[in-house]
């Protein structure tokens, strides 16, 4: 048996060989699937880089959310 006839191998084959969706939407909902496919192909370019830059905006936004209730708390006082 070669590394080409490996179940691995076979395997990848056939997934890389897969059409995925795009198969079966039918043809109205073939525009909203090609940006389902645009947000899905930038997600695994940039995913790691945006998940990152979204987390620092949360926890920015949160700890500025909490200074801004420390404030209000403190000039209540």
């Amino acid at each position: 048996m070669s590394d080409g006839d490996s179940p691995e191998a076979v395997a990848e084959e056939s997934a890389q060989q897969a059409g995925g969706l795009g198969e079966i939407i039918p043809e109205p909902l073939m525009p909203v699937w090609s940006q389902v496919e645009k947000v899905q192909a930038f997600r695994r370019t940039h995913g790691e880089t945006y998940v990152g830059v979204l987390e620092l905006l949360t926890a920015l936004t949160l700890a500025g959310g909490y200074v801004w209730w420390l404030l209000i708390f403190l000039e209540l006082l």
